[in-house]
């Protein structure tokens, strides 16, 4: 069979493979570097150890640093879901005077670098002697987390009909009723694709991270960077062990936020009926 293509098609294709074997070479080079012995100019060490990964572990008090990790992104995620759920039904069921206004206003922390916003969100930190502590780091985490839990939310509650609620208050449902036991069955897999969606993007946060946090309040990924650019000799090999072991997290969630994320429903709305 003929392959038929335009060389317009091939060069992108060529392209795609090109980066992709050079980003698995990459990862493997890291991998297999976090385990070597020893490792110039051969193609494979000179033996494997994960001698490594306990230095680590034991230097850069990697424990601690999963504890104090676990405690934001989950802290982050429970109060982006506790602020951004009421306010994305706001903005999907009512219409008011500036709601356009409002819309940008929440995409803003998303769409702008963190760094840009950053510094003068850690200078109010600091003057509040918020900086440097666990609940600093998830203030700063939760200004580009919210707006994301709202622009997640919205869709979900657009796809719902207003009509079940309006038959909920009929039957005279409160509105605290309607929400605990109507809405809030319908958009458990909203919730659910928020919440894991906030929590790779928290554990992934550099830039606020790391302008906010202090010495007992880093996380994973700030700990990496203090691994490469700290003072002090340190082997190659352990710093690659930390970025094997924040890959991994990573990977991890990311796998889990696919499995239970529907794409779609992110960004389309079911159209309304015929009458």
């Amino acid at each position: 069979m003929r392959l038929v293509g335009s060389p317009g098609a091939w060069l992108v294709w060529g392209a795609v493979a090109f980066f992709l074997v050079n980003l698995f070479g990459l990862v493997l080079a890291v991998v297999v570097n976090s385990f070597s012995v020893q490792w110039f100019g051969t193609w494979w060490p000179n033996g494997l150890t994960t001698d490594y990964y306990a230095s680590a572990w034991q230097d850069l008090g990697l424990l601690d640093v999963l504890v104090v990790t676990g405690q934001v992104a989950l802290a982050v995620v429970a109060l982006s879901v506790l602020i951004g759920v009421p306010t994305a039904y706001a903005l999907a069921r009512r219409n008011f005077p500036g709601k356009r206004l409002v819309t940008v206003l929440f995409l803003l922390p998303i769409l702008l670098p963190p760094m840009t916003y950053g510094i003068p969100l850690a200078t109010v930190l600091y003057k509040f002697d918020l900086a440097g502590s666990v609940a600093g780091v998830i203030v700063a985490n939760l200004v580009p987390s919210v707006p994301f839990v709202v622009l997640t939310m919205t869709p979900f509650i657009e796809q719902i009909d207003p009509r079940i609620e309006a038959a909920a208050r009929m039957c005279g449902a409160r509105t605290l009723s309607v929400f605990t036991r109507v809405l809030a069955p319908l958009l458990v897999p909203g919730i659910l694709a928020a919440s894991i969606l906030v929590l790779v993007r928290t554990v992934g946060m550099f830039e606020l991270t790391f302008l906010t946090a202090g010495p007992g309040s880093q996380t994973l990924v700030v700990s990496l960077y203090e691994s490469m650019f700290s003072a002090g000799i340190r082997a190659q090999q352990a710093v690659d062990a930390v970025a094997v072991i924040y890959t991994g997290s990573m990977l991890v969630l990311l796998v889990i936020a696919l499995r239970f994320v529907n794409p779609t429903q992110l960004v389309t709305r079911l159209k309304e009926p015929a009458p």
